[in-house]
């Protein structure tokens, strides 16, 4: 029990990388969700205030004219789903990693450059998948995200070793 105690959080990180793999194998016609958006935003709610958003993301443009409501929704939430994996690998891996590398700096790299070449990766698995477009912004966006992770686990290791101890 001590040993798997040891490992959780890395198991936790390798549990994430899994489902991201299934995730990359599917097709967007397997994984769409415009047509769940179809029924339960059937009333396009926000639409008029949504309207007003236009930007371009990996040279294409993004808005409600541009891909249609429930397309432009999906967007959001497949980036969402981008930030939210990575961000829980940084986490798990940061903290999976204080046990096996020592110094917090090489720790701190190696996760971030190790998120890096998973994203990196994780695209090119999409490039071989149909109907999927590998985009090097994702692998920004994906870096950014679990660099995030590791800076809030340095931070909040750095608050709780300088919390000063209370003794009675």
């Amino acid at each position: 029990m001590k040993t798997l105690h040891r490992y959780i959080w890395l198991i936790l990180a390798l549990a994430v990388i899994a489902t991201l793999f299934v995730s990359s194998s599917m097709t967007y016609k397997q994984q769409t969700a415009v047509p769940f958006l179809e029924r339960v935003l059937a009333n396009e709610p926000f639409k008029a205030r949504l309207s007003t958003i236009h930007f371009t993301y990996a040279g294409d443009p993004v808005s409600v004219q541009e891909s249609g409501y429930f397309a432009f929704v999906e967007f959001f939430m497949r980036k969402a789903a981008h930030v939210t994996t990575y961000f829980l690998i940084g986490l798990f891996a940061s903290i999976g990693l204080r046990e096996f590398v020592k110094p917090t700096w090489l720790r701190t790299v190696l996760t971030i450059l190790s998120a890096a070449g998973l994203a990196a990766f994780d695209e090119f698995h999409q490039m071989l998948t149909g109907g999927r477009q590998p985009t090097f912004d994702d692998v920004m966006l994906d870096t950014i995200a679990a660099t995030i992770a590791v800076v809030i686990v340095l931070l909040v290791s750095g608050l709780r070793r300088r919390k000063p101890v209370v003794r009675r």
